[in-house]
């Protein structure tokens, strides 16, 4: 697929951001239809992904987050990404949560 622009991924978090949408997310595994939604939301920006675009994106940014998080949890702040602070308003809190319930 094409390159997603900085504009573009903007608008995947703004509309990731919706805690209704959160909510959606955290609570199933077969989200194809929450991506469909996304993709709806972003047709209105004038942004044309497919469901799928969205969800590999929305995978990708998750994976990219956690992995700058842990490295800085860890001590090593070299590592960063572009769009961590707007992504940690979002995952900050529920990562936490995930982190414990895997503990026990």
């Amino acid at each position: 697929g094409k390159h997603w622009t900085v504009n573009e991924v903007r608008a995947l978090i703004r509309i990731w951001s919706d805690k209704n949408i959160q909510q959606q997310l955290e609570g199933t595994v077969r989200n194809k239809r929450i991506f469909e939604q996304v993709a709806a939301r972003l047709q209105k920006f004038g942004i044309d992904r497919d469901w799928k675009q969205c969800r590999t994106k929305y995978k990708n940014l998750k994976h990219e987050y956690k992995s700058v998080k842990s490295a800085q949890d860890s001590g090593g702040t070299s590592k960063s990404m572009k769009f961590f602070n707007e992504l940690d308003a979002i995952l900050g809190h529920s990562t936490m949560e995930q982190a414990s319930k895997s503990d026990n």
